[in-house]
This record gives structure tokens, sequence and C-alpha cells, in this order.
């Protein structure tokens, strides 16, 4: 049995105001009881997850039922949870999930830990309703221990007094902070936008903001009492992360384009012996003496003139990649290893690995959990493999790829460029969840190069650290390695 404080904060709906809370709540934390904060994510989230760790000075671990079996939460919460107290940001309403049952919802979540809920209410033209609301959240599932609400989006003090005790008759439960409808320049959510923090020019500001939000509107030391009040977990402490015996050399890019990695993929791969070598497409010269390399997710469409003027940079990647050295590319990953990307009415070469033009959308093309099965041959994964991940783009492949005496001829319908030869490519994901990159097929392979729309986590799919390792420890031995 150990304490591990702890507490989840929750919505009734997407948009609610959670994230703003969660913020206030870590800054506040941190600020005012001078605490030290393990921030934790419930849901296929990047952007969230880098502001509560920018709030609390830690790394955001991720915590989603429909990436991890429960007993995996429990490892992982157990081994990163090693600070003060720990805050968990849900995702959706508190009990949205992947059925009319819940399942993989943040109820769920809050129940596998034992983990008090404080539940965030949209007041906007609502009073006595809002009871109503946190009734059903509270009478829907009572196993999940609901233990204060905030009230968000408040228009003034008497929209505030019919609110509070209206939830105070008829919920028994204490309202723990009253956030107002905050002017132009108040809010963080309004700074943040979809933009994530390493690209925000001012993280600095949106912190203290959220600082200044929980002195002025939350209850913080009720908060705080909430979280030291949660039940003993039946775990013990896991040892502490520990790097392995460095065999390998595994680049990673990370800088403005590319910033979208679960920090317990690197870890994995730390464990296994992986030397982790940060890159930056946009200002290297060329790649540098690695055994593999990873490129995650990230906004390759916003710093598309940058990723485009390093000409060099993009050469270094696809000669090293004729040379056989192995790479692992998500999202963003995959949209740099093609041919362009088309934004903002221009198109910007890339690196020109894949024959496939991705033209920027208004909306999204593809956003939700996703389940692959690896039915070819590809670098990393064994056939029969089944992945649990998710996707996020509003990319579109633009091409048309027909094969032709072994090579594909390439029609660009944007350009009307001539037709080109180049090399076959074949993908390895049939997409069970999810539309992958084209026709319900994802994971586009070329030499020792898998490339996908898919992000993975690791403590839910082991099979993606331990194939990377192997791939670089034989390129290391050999000085490159064949597929499969």
């Amino acid at each position: 049995m150990h304490a591990y404080p702890r507490l989840v904060i929750a919505g009734v709906r997407g948009g609610s105001g959670k994230t703003v809370v969660s913020l206030a709540v870590i800054a506040g934390l941190g600020s005012i009881k001078r605490l030290q904060v393990t921030p934790f994510k419930k849901g296929p989230d990047y952007i969230d997850a880098g502001w509560l760790s920018t709030a609390a000075g830690m790394p955001c671990y991720n915590l989603d039922p429909f990436f991890l079996s429960g007993e995996t939460i429990m490892n992982s919460f157990a081994s990163h949870a090693r600070t003060d107290i720990a805050v968990i940001e849900g995702n959706r309403g508190l009990h949205d999930g992947m059925d009319a049952g819940g399942s993989c919802s943040t109820a769920e979540l809050a129940k596998l830990l034992h983990a008090p809920v404080i539940l965030v209410i949209d007041c906007t033209k609502m009073t006595r309703t809002s009871a109503a609301v946190v009734l059903g959240c509270m009478h829907l599932d009572t196993g999940v221990e609901i233990k204060g609400v905030v009230l968000n989006q408040v228009a003034g003090h008497r929209h505030e007094s019919v609110v509070r005790e209206s939830i105070n008759k008829y919920c028994s439960l204490p309202v723990l902070g009253v956030i107002p409808r905050l002017a132009e320049g108040e809010l963080p959510e309004r700074h943040m936008g979809l933009t994530p923090c390493q690209e925000h020019p001012d993280t600095a500001k949106v912190i203290a903001l959220a600082e200044e939000i929980a002195a002025k509107y939350l209850d913080m030391d009720a908060i705080a009492g909430i979280a030291m009040a949660a039940e003993p977990l039946r775990t013990s402490p896991l040892p502490p992360f520990a790097k392995g015996e460095i065999s390998v050399r595994i680049g990673v890019i990370r800088d403005a384009a590319f910033q979208f990695y679960y920090p317990e993929n690197l870890e994995e791969l730390e464990k296994n012996g992986a030397q982790i070598i940060d890159i930056n497409a946009l200002a290297d010269a060329g790649l540098p003496d690695i055994d593999a390399l990873y490129i995650g997710g990230g906004f390759p469409e916003t710093n598309a003139l940058q990723l485009a003027g390093n000409a060099a940079f993009r050469d270094s990647v696809r000669t090293m990649i004729e040379r056989g050295l192995p790479v692992y590319a998500e999202c963003g990953g995959l949209m740099f290893l093609g041919q362009s990307i088309v934004t903002d009415g221009g198109q910007y070469p890339m690196a020109g690995v894949f024959p496939i033009v991705f033209d920027m959308k208004k909306k999204p093309q593809a956003h939700g959990y996703t389940i692959v099965e690896v039915d070819s041959e590809n670098p990393f994964y064994p056939v029969g493999t089944v992945l649990h991940g998710h996707e996020f783009h509003y990319s579109a492949v633009e091409e048309k790829i027909v094969e032709k005496m072994g090579t594909a001829t390439v029609f660009n319908k944007i350009t009307n460029s001539k037709t080109v030869a180049v090399p076959i490519f074949s993908t390895a994901f049939a997409m069970r969840r999810g539309k992958g990159i084209k026709d319900k097929r994802d994971g586009i392979c070329y030499k020792n190069v898998l490339a996908t729309y898919t992000h993975v986590h690791a403590l839910g799919s082991p099979e993606w650290a331990i194939g990377l390792i192997r791939c670089a420890d034989k390129y290391r031995k050999k000085g490159t390695v064949t597929n499969g």
C-alpha cells in the first residue's frame, strides 16, 4: 500500500475548461502550496500534455485505457508519481468512452486509480440545471468518487449564487472554485489555442495567468486536501527509471516542427540501451552519427518554409535512408519524408523519400483511436502484430500511385508536373479502425523506413521499442540492415 496523493480533473464535455483548470491547479499547487506535481493526461494528446508539463516542470505521462492494460496503467502511475502529488487531466466528458458502457473513459481511469474527481462545469446560460448535470454524473456510475465542482464561465455574483446554492442543495458537493468569464488576455486557453508550448511566444505569461487564476478563483487548500485524502493504492513503488547500458545511438528530431513524443516512448528506448541524440531539422546541416532515426509528429506545415530551406538536412536524411538507416516516422514525420507539403497556397519540398504530396485541408482528415494489424513484412514489427494507437491530421494524400515495371509512376495533379519513375513502396498496416494513409492502409515502407499516420504508445506496444532497438543494433554492427 502506498499513498500516492492524486486527483482527476474532468469535464462534462470537451471544451468545458478542464485544461485551464488543470493548468491552474498544477501551477497553484506549485506556487501557492509549494508542492511538486507530476502531471498525467488521459487521452491521445500531445499539446495539452506539453502545457501541463510546462506548468509542473516535469514530464507529463499518458494514462489511457485504450492503449494500456489496467496493470500497465497502475505500474506506470506508480513508477512516475514520485512527487508530492499527481494531477491527471481527463479528456472529453467524464463518462465519454468508446461505447455506451463508457469503456476507456476518464471515469474508468478514475475508478482504476481510486482517484477523487473534481468536475469542471461550464455554466454558460445555465443555473439550477447545473445541479442536474452534476447529479447525472454522480449517479450514472456511483463508483466514481466526485469530490467537488469548479464552476467555469460564471457571468456574475447573482449567477454564481444560484448555481452554488443549487449544487450545495441537491448534490451535497463543495464548490471548489468559481472562474468568471474572463476578458481577452486573461484566459490561458485563448493564448494556447492549438499552439504547442514549444512554439508559443510567451509560455511564461500563460503559466503566470494560470497561477493568477488559482490564487484568485480556486480553493487550493481544499483541492490539495482532496488529493491528500485519496485512499492508498494497493501497489508498491516500482524501481525508479534507469537507463540501460548504451548499445545504440538513436536520433530524435525535436524542434519547433516535431515535438509530439510520449516521454514513455523515449524512456523505453533508453531502458533498452539507446542513447537519445537530439536533432534539429530546421537548423542542423545534416544527420549526426546515429544508428536509427525517430521522427515524431508535430506541425511541419507551419514550419514548411524553414524545412524546405534546409536542403542540406533533407539531402542528408534521404542519403542515409538510401544507405539503409532505420527510420521510424509518425504523422508529421511521415509528411516530412514525402515529396512536398502544399499549404497556404505554396508547395514546399520535403525529404522526397516517398513520392507523396501532402495537401493541408481546413478540416481534420482523420481524428481518433486506431487499431492496425501488421500484415506485411516491414523493418520493425512481426507480421500478425496488432497495435492500438491514434491519428489526428489535417493533411491528405494528393498523389495517385500506379505500379509499372518495378517502379511507380507518379502523377502530380496539383502541379501538373511530368511523371517520374520512383521505387515501389509497400504498406504494412491494415486499418481495423481509423483511416490511415489511403484506402484503409497505413505504415508505408521503403528500404528500412516505416512511416505512418498512426501514433503508438510504447508501454502499450512493446514491439515498437524492441523493433527499433533491434534494427539500430543491426545497422550499427553491419553498417546496413535489410528489411525484416
